[in-house]
């Protein structure tokens, strides 16, 4: 604004000096200065006035403006606070959520470690094993069967023999009775698929868990296949998923070696399964018979209602040989009424001449 004011200054004195100059030799320029020194004043005083007013009106609607500005930029400021406070808070309170679901999470996790490390527990002792296969086992039967339904199941069966069997399944000819038997080889076979160990003492637990699972099948091929008692098949129940699948992924030896021996290997899963189609199998067994029963019955029925039907004809024909009967004998005692009503009319017209005479 200095530079404005200084730039003016400097053009009203050049115009004052040309002005001089062009008019020196017009009269006195003593006169002629004082009133041009008198002009600029006043014009500089002028100047100054508008200059100033302009000023504070430029000022005061820049402040104005400022004001408003600031205003605004305040309330878009609360508002982006208030909405970055409110996403906070929710983010926050999700993160709370998230933690104490992690908390949780992380309680159960302890929880399954303690149970596994129980469960293991159990499992390194053989009759530990033994038990937990044969509950695993009732379980399946009892959820395939229904409980304590001793026409189609049993468990801790004594065979004729005097073996007894973990649980036999009564199924309908030509399969019998199923011995099933649960096994649990576990020891060599949590050695043959440890790999911290060499491949050379991985190898040689698998050989020694092979000869387990033979031996497993061979004790139940002799035990519990028995000619005229039982099925020609029985069962081999291992408790493990995973021992299971490694029989079926790497050792198809074991499985017909199984097979010649006559036994089906078998897991939760499949055993399941077998169960499940056996109970099929009964049902459908059990429709049949009852569907031949219904059809004897209605045979019965039919001979029944042949037999209603003729008597029904004997009497139909009785009741329309009666109806004839009663028809004729109708006729006969409305013709004797209309004699006995012309008898009538005609005494009473003799009885009414004979007094007239």
């Amino acid at each position: 604004m200095e530079y404005v004011v200084i730039g003016l200054l400097v053009v009203i004195l050049i115009l004052v000096v040309v002005s001089l100059f062009k008019n020196i030799n017009e009269g006195n320029i003593t006169e002629r200065l004082g009133r041009v020194e008198v002009n600029v004043m006043k014009e500089l005083g002028d100047f100054k006035n508008d200059l100033t007013r302009n000023m504070n009106d430029d000022f005061t609607r820049l402040n104005e403006q400022v004001e408003k500005r600031l205003i605004l930029i305040n309330e878009k400021v609360n508002e982006r606070l208030d909405q970055n406070f409110e996403k906070t808070n929710k983010t926050f309170t999700s993160v709370i959520e998230r933690l104490s679901k992690i908390d949780e999470a992380q309680k159960k996790i302890e929880t399954l470690s303690t149970d596994i490390v129980s469960l293991q527990g159990i499992l390194t002792d053989k009759k530990s094993r033994g038990i937990f296969g044969e509950v695993n086992l009732k379980h399946i039967l009892a959820s395939v069967f229904g409980e304590k339904n001793d026409s189609l199941y049993m468990l801790q069966y004594t065979f004729p023999t005097g073996v007894i069997a973990d649980s036999v399944v009564f199924a309908p000819e030509p399969l019998g009775t199923i011995a099933i038997d649960s096994k649990f080889p576990l020891e060599n076979y949590q050695l043959m698929v440890d790999r911290s160990i060499t491949k050379e003492e991985r190898d040689r637990y698998e050989k020694l868990f092979k000869m387990d699972v033979k031996k497993h099948i061979d004790a139940i091929s002799s035990k519990y296949i028995i000619p005229g008692v039982t099925a020609e098949q029985a069962i081999l129940f291992l408790p493990a998923e995973a021992i299971f699948a490694e029989i079926n992924a790497y050792h198809q030896d074991l499985i017909d070696y199984a097979y010649k021996r006559r036994v089906w290997l078998t897991s939760p899963t499949t055993l399941i399964s077998t169960l499940t189609v056996v109970e099929m199998i009964v049902k459908n067994i059990e429709r049949d018979k009852y569907t031949s029963i219904i059809h004897e019955e209605l045979n019965k029925l039919g001979l029944e209602f042949s037999r209603y039907k003729e008597r029904w004809d004997k009497l139909s024909r009785s009741i329309q040989t009666v109806n004839k009967d009663i028809e004729s004998v109708s006729i006969t005692a409305d013709k004797i009424t209309k004699k006995f009503d012309s008898i009538n009319r005609v005494e009473v017209g003799l009885l009414e001449h004979d007094e007239t005479e």
